[in-house]
């Protein structure tokens, strides 16, 4: 009887712990974001990346010269 009683205190224990830590994260979720001046903006930050990913090849190693190119050209012809 010892047993079961030991097993379910640790069960409502862990129980509770799960309530608490849902409590927890709930509230700090439900907080606005703070706002610093001169902190990046979300969208300002979004725009720059794609401006970034305009320009990237997709063989970053061949500009590197790490591995060859997999871009086949057809020789110029005269």
């Amino acid at each position: 009887m010892q047993r079961v009683k030991v097993g379910l205190i640790g069960l409502a224990a862990v129980i509770l712990l799960i309530g608490l830590a849902s409590l927890v994260i709930g509230s700090a979720s439900r907080e606005r974001p703070v706002s610093a001046i001169g902190a990046p903006q979300p969208e300002v930050v979004a725009n720059m990346a794609l401006d970034n990913m305009a320009g990237v090849s997709s063989e970053p190693l061949a500009e590197l010269g790490v591995a060859p190119s997999t871009n086949i050209q057809a020789p110029a012809t005269p």
